[in-house]
């Protein structure tokens, strides 16, 4: 920011304009940090609950998998396991929170069905292959969760950098700049006054 400024009337015009652009542009960078962090809050709260359902769903899966390897044994389940398709619905697009864009992570819903024939299982391994199903649900809204933190974390970082360099820098310079030079101003006309007075004073002697 340049400080050597001439000390004009119409400079300060132009400083005051630049200060109130300046104290607007914190404002509203203040304003986006608070709902930035608001959102990133609530995102983490929920964040918190899915990593607790899918941890109990986790377990209730892998102690019905244990069952159906002990009754179905190990390479009839590790057989029927080769067989389950890859997931390829995933979708992703994205939204816009203060103009910060986090992504929305959507898995296609279909009506969960067994894919593979009954007649070969038990309910141990049914059980197992919907809670694990359960998982990766939870674990795509999980991804899509942790992500946003991140994305609004770094842009909450970015954001106060800006807030704080308005605030402790840009503002209090433009305020500095002003206030000189309306002391420089208030001195030439004190001065001018004082010349003009001893004029006067010197025609009516």
């Amino acid at each position: 920011m340049q400080t050597n400024v001439s000390a004009t009337k119409a400079n300060l015009m132009a400083i005051r304009r630049s200060l109130e652009l300046a104290q607007t542009g914190y404002d509203l960078m203040d304003r986006k940090r608070n709902i930035l962090i608001r959102e990133m809050m609530g995102l983490i709260d929920t964040a918190k609950r899915l990593q607790n359902q899918i941890d109990i769903t986790f377990r209730t899966a892998y102690e019905s998998l244990k069952t159906a390897n002990i009754t179905m044994g190990l390479s009839n389940v590790a057989e029927i396991a080769q067989s389950i398709p890859e997931e390829d619905k995933i979708k992703i697009r994205f939204r816009s929170v203060m103009g910060v864009e986090v992504p929305v992570v959507k898995l296609r819903e279909e009506h969960p069905t067994l894919p593979y024939e009954l007649s070969t299982t038990n309910s141990a391994l049914d059980a197992a292959y919907m809670n694990f199903m359960r998982v990766k649900n939870f674990t795509v809204t999980l991804a899509e969760v942790e992500n946003s933190i991140y994305k609004l974390a770094s842009a909450i970082k970015k954001t106060q950098k800006r807030a704080n360099a308005l605030e402790n820098i840009i503002i209090p310079n433009y305020q500095n700049l002003s206030k000189q030079i309306v002391s420089v101003l208030e001195e030439k006309e004190r001065e001018e006054f004082t010349r003009m007075k001893v004029i006067k004073q010197q025609k009516q002697g």
